[in-house]
């Protein structure tokens, strides 16, 4: 890996780790009343985990918010490791977060959801050790 692959790498590392940041932060103080902040950052976390992931594998990926199908390109490569159950997670990325598709989550949602991304996040940095 070259030293700008490297940097680009650590880069998506650093920005999905911003989003966990947040998402504890909001998570410690009231997670009902940010429930869809979590939410949405969980998804962000995940799709730049998920993004690293390719990264590091030197995988070319399009421009898309979608979950499901980041997950795919990186089972590809590791089935085994991304056993993973996303749930709604994608939905979370863009739509649900207009007033005509808006959605609130309840605190076990908001909960399984942050979960989810720290399920990532560790199976990423087990993966990726910089």
């Amino acid at each position: 890996m070259t030293k700008d692959q490297n940097d680009y790498l650590k880069t998506w590392l650093f920005r999905a780790n911003e989003d966990i940041a947040v998402i504890e932060k909001l998570f410690e103080s009231e997670p009902e009343l940010y429930a869809s902040t979590i939410c949405f950052h969980a998804q962000q976390a995940v799709e730049k985990f998920l993004k690293a992931f390719l990264v590091f594998h030197n995988i070319d990926f399009p421009r898309t918010h979608d979950l499901d199908y980041l997950l795919m390109e990186c089972k590809k490569i590791d089935v085994r490791n991304f056993d993973i159950d996303l749930g709604s997670l994608t939905d979370f990325g863009v739509s649900i977060r207009y007033p005509d598709d808006f959605y609130l989550p309840d605190k076990e949602e908001t909960a399984q959801y942050r979960g989810i991304a720290l399920k990532v996040k560790i199976v990423i940095e087990n993966i990726i050790k910089i």
